[in-house]
């Protein structure tokens, strides 16, 4: 047997459902997620109640994790404008990736349409913890209208994200100044 007897069918199965839809998208058939996980359909089923409970999953289990890479510690000490501008650079620095695909949460909501699936629900949380960051940095920066800037930098996270993913554009040199001028225009501190 070639798979780790320490990785359990459920860890393998959550496994391959982030690699597999984030390489493929969540149209990526059961069979593919078995295969790849070396896991029976049978066992799925038993694990996971379907398969968008397994997608949700999955990317409940990486949601951390994304927001540990994007956002500074709470402590950190920088003022708020910083703390932004730390959040476009993480994203800068991922999407030179050769295998960035864009933000996973961003292109579950996209392609599944569907607001009520289990999978948009974990996603739609996920940014909205981070529009939620933002808002709360513009609060402390004095920003003008705290919620606009907030709309307004998720607008250009996620379509810097999206443009950088399907290799349209890439970021650098593009993210700061667009994040700068918003936050000039905002009165940030």
């Amino acid at each position: 047997m070639t798979t780790d007897v320490k990785s359990s069918a459920r860890e393998r199965l959550l496994e391959a459902a982030a690699t597999l839809t984030y390489r493929d998208g969540v149209s990526i058939g059961v069979d593919a997620l078995c295969k790849a996980a070396g896991v029976s359909k049978r066992s799925m089923y038993q694990l996971f109640e379907s398969k968008g409970e397994l997608l949700a999953a999955s990317l409940e289990e990486r949601a951390a994790a994304f927001v540990a890479t994007l956002l500074p510690a709470a402590d950190d000490g920088r003022p708020p404008r910083e703390r932004i501008m730390h959040v476009f650079d993480q994203l800068a620095s991922q999407a030179g990736a050769p295998d960035f695909q864009g933000c996973r949460y961003l292109a579950v909501q996209i392609e599944l349409k569907d607001q009520n699936h289990p999978a948009s629900r974990v996603a739609h949380r996920v940014k909205a913890n981070l529009t939620a960051f933002f808002r709360a940095e513009a609060e402390r920066g004095d920003a003008s209208d705290p919620d606009l800037l907030a709309r307004q930098l998720i607008l250009v996270f996620d379509g810097a994200s999206a443009r950088a993913g399907i290799k349209a554009d890439t970021p650098a040199g593009l993210i700061a100044p667009t994040v700068t001028v918003l936050l000039d225009a905002a009165g940030m501190r």
